[in-house]
């Protein structure tokens, strides 16, 4: 049975430009698919006694009424937005039909369009799909402090949701053009705003935008407490971008709020490296921080590694806004904090982890050690920093009884305070 699709782009234009080869397929065709936004385009276009195939989730459901189709060898014509090979519907295809034949005529996809009416260069854009989309790679661009950002927004991550997240956080450094109904002459609109006006206005779907580091009109600060706004009459029409200074390898110990303003209680700068170390984090995919206590540990590895997926764990309920306040305080976004007693939480539905820190124990050491074996991925790691000789031999007999290798310990003594042994063991 042959599959077949041939793929046409388009944009939202209610009187679509189509090569004379796109042409001939819709007059030979038979079988259509699109969105209910597509038929309303092309629908005088086709031939008479066309069938269409609406797209519409679940896809799964569509997948069935192709497979119908194949039966008799027809090719399915789709049409699509923009480009269907960006975060669009031949990848869909390709995913899961790979054995299928394409043949494709993309067009512009949308964030070039929005490109092309700012006249902005976007060669070196780096582009989001939050389109049903979690947060983690959005999050991963403004860790990194990418100067020029394109976003394919949906219902739910619209530009004011953006915005207003980039603001709890800090980054509050760039410019925003969004683009609505691009391609409508009718309904088309773009529109320059700065982050607190975008956090605050309302856009009709669908949309797109483009983020542009602004650092014409301000100094970012090489520190990492919260900048304070600029002032919305100092905008550029098309700033100038510059380099943003990178973080420092280490966060600065008195810039956390601490628990119960003790400013012992926290894994120091040195020791916290020494350790992100010793996890091996730059080759690991998700990461728990066991008693995350000020969060220092967490929001160092989501910031020295923006790739990780950060999981932390405090069984103080005082916890859970010193997350918030460092996290915020730092810029480091998509922390998952879950509040409680780490044996009684409950784990089956956390991404499992191949990297974890065990900051905190309450006494449970080796009970805590015998169920992370149980998530812990093939190869990963657990690293915990002793500071007493019962709890060295806590963690050697914990990870003896879980089955796992103990590698030799890092010994590290740091101004007036107590020695520590960095122990890890692997799986």
């Amino acid at each position: 049975m042959k599959r077949k699709f041939i793929i046409i782009g388009m944009d939202d234009k209610r009187a679509p430009f189509f090569p004379p080869e796109v042409l001939q397929h819709i007059r030979e065709g038979k079988i259509f698919s699109g969105g209910l936004r597509h038929r309303e385009i092309v629908g005088t276009l086709l031939p008479e006694g066309a069938e269409w195939i609406s797209i519409t989730v679940p896809l799964d459901n569509v997948f069935v009424q192709y497979e119908k189709v194949f039966a008799s060898d027809t090719p399915i014509i789709v049409f699509a937005s923009g480009d269907p090979l960006f975060f669009g519907f031949a990848n869909t295809v390709k995913r899961k039909l790979p054995d299928a034949e394409i043949q494709l005529y993309p067009a512009f996809n949308s964030l070039q369009a929005l490109a092309h009416k700012l006249v902005m260069p976007y060669d070196d854009m780096r582009t989001v799909s939050l389109t049903g989309r979690p947060w983690q790679e959005f999050d991963r661009a403004l860790i990194e402090r990418t100067p020029k950002i394109g976003i394919l927004t949906d219902r739910e991550h619209t530009p004011a949701t953006i915005a207003a997240r980039m603001l709890e956080y800090g980054y509050n450094y760039y410019t925003m053009y969004v683009g609505e109904h691009l391609g409508n002459p009718e309904k088309e609109r773009i529109r320059q705003l700065d982050l607190k006006e975008a956090s605050e206005e309302a856009f009709e779907h669908p949309n797109n935008l483009l983020l542009y580091a602004n650092l014409t009109h301000q100094t970012i600060q090489t520190s990492l407490v919260r900048l304070d706004e600029p002032p919305s009459s100092e905008r550029a029409s098309l700033p100038h971008s510059g380099e943003i200074p990178p973080r420092p390898f280490g966060l600065p110990d008195e810039q956390f709020a601490h628990l119960d303003g003790r400013a012992r209680m926290i894994t120091k700068s040195p020791i916290r490296l020494l350790t992100l170390q010793a996890l091996e984090l730059n080759r690991r995919r998700v990461f728990w921080d066991i008693g995350f206590c000020t969060g220092s540990v967490s929001i160092e590895a989501r910031l020295q590694f923006p790739h990780l997926t950060v999981v932390s764990f405090e069984i103080r309920p005082e916890g859970e806004e010193l997350m918030r306040t460092n996290s915020r305080r730092f810029g480091a976004p998509g922390i998952t904090a879950i509040i409680g007693d780490f044996l009684q939480t409950e784990l089956k539905d956390l991404p499992r982890p191949d990297a974890v820190f065990i900051g905190g124990h309450g006494g449970q050491l080796e009970e805590i050690l015998i169920r992370l074996k149980e998530v812990l991925q093939p190869d990963g790691c657990i690293v915990f920093n002793s500071v007493s000789p019962n709890s060295r031999e806590l963690f050697r007999k914990g990870t003896e009884t879980a089955g796992m290798f103990l590698h030799p310990s890092l010994h590290i003594t740091l101004n007036e305070y107590n020695p520590i042994e960095i122990m890890k063991a692997i799986l």
